[in-house]
């Protein structure tokens, strides 16, 4: 396992990054509010789009489930309010435009983009319980499923 890379049961990597909707959103404290936190590639793109508007449709099942949603990336504010705007995201999306909270959960990777090698945020979401212990984790994700996949690992944690 890569030494920067968070491990399941183990704390997640703490963070405090600039919101849409917050001025600054930390992992802690949680009261009591789990955090589904994905990291996306782009503002505004294809598989982006796709998957936060599936976090949107699902918010209201998150809410009730007591787990908090925050997408990260490397875009500006700007670009962050303009994409939630766009897609009436009702949670925030974190701006990490300097690459650290990327680096701490090990998810910036060298990609192919039409031929050329480019350095970018490889799709994870990771699940963080109350307590700021990281659950689970996604790598490398597909977006088609990936949201009912994250509730229904939420749900069954909850379960036990």
């Amino acid at each position: 396992m890569d030494a920067k890379r968070p491990a399941p049961g183990q704390p997640a990597p703490a963070f405090s990054l600039p919101g849409t909707l917050a001025a600054q959103v930390s992992l802690q404290p949680r009261n009591g509010r789990w955090l589904a936190l994905y990291f996306y590639p782009r503002d505004d793109t294809p598989g982006c789009t796709i998957e936060s508007a599936a976090f949107r449709d699902a918010h209201a099942a998150f809410a009730a489930a007591g787990c908090d949603v925050a997408g990260v990336s490397r875009d500006s504010l700007a670009s962050h309010q303009r994409f939630r705007d766009k897609l009436a995201l009702p949670f925030d999306l974190l701006s990490d435009s300097d690459e650290q909270v990327c680096e701490r959960y090990g998810v910036m990777r060298i990609k192919n983009m039409y031929g050329k090698q480019v350095r970018g945020i490889e799709r994870s979401t990771f699940l963080i319980d109350p307590e700021g212990v990281l659950r689970h984790e996604w790598r490398g994700v597909k977006v088609p499923g990936h949201v009912e996949a994250v509730l229904a690992t939420l749900l069954e944690l909850q379960a036990h």
